[in-house]
């Protein structure tokens, strides 16, 4: 039975893993995507999207995207290479931790993960939206199941069962 739930939490570690370097792999190439449009006027850019899809420019939404174009034309380059590449090495460090059964990467899961939850609360609170209790409900699962894997490591150490972990014997 106890081998059944470590096979369980390991696949959902290892499931985790993934999607951790998913969305590194996603977040480095929406940052080198970024990157490619430095030199282009993204304001005019916006304009000729927003025409091309027949909107005006004084619609709510369009306003939103030009204003957006103009916050990231002020934005300077250094700031936003670093913030990119901060976030994509902690979402590749965390995967590579998760996958390899380390602590240190299931700590930086739930500090990176549960760093989310009070704006996920705010912006369901706010909006009461499905979409947005979903994601508050699937972050809040993320961190318990790296919080039980936490306590089971110390659990295991308390009880001097040995370096190796339970996972790995599954």
């Amino acid at each position: 039975m106890a081998s059944t739930a470590n096979s369980r939490l390991r696949a959902a570690l290892k499931t985790m893993a993934l999607l951790e370097a998913g969305k590194g792999i996603a977040a480095l190439l929406g940052l080198l995507g970024v990157l490619s449009l430095l030199h282009h006027d993204l304001h005019a850019l916006a304009l000729e999207l927003i025409g091309h899809v027949g909107l005006s420019p004084t619609q709510h939404y369009p306003q939103l995207l030009l204003q957006a174009a103009d916050k990231f034309n002020m934005t300077p380059v250094h700031t936003l290479v670093w913030m990119g590449g901060l976030y994509v090495t902690v979402r590749f460090a965390e995967a590579w931790g998760l996958w390899w059964d380390r602590a240190w990467g299931e700590w930086l899961g739930v500090i990176s993960s549960g760093a989310y939850i009070p704006f996920e609360v705010h912006h369901v609170w706010l909006h009461r939206h499905w979409q947005g209790a979903v994601v508050l409900l699937l972050n809040v699962v993320l961190v318990c199941v790296l919080l039980i894997r936490l306590r089971q490591r110390q659990r295991q150490k308390t009880t001097g069962s040995g370096t190796e972990s339970v996972l790995q014997s599954s």
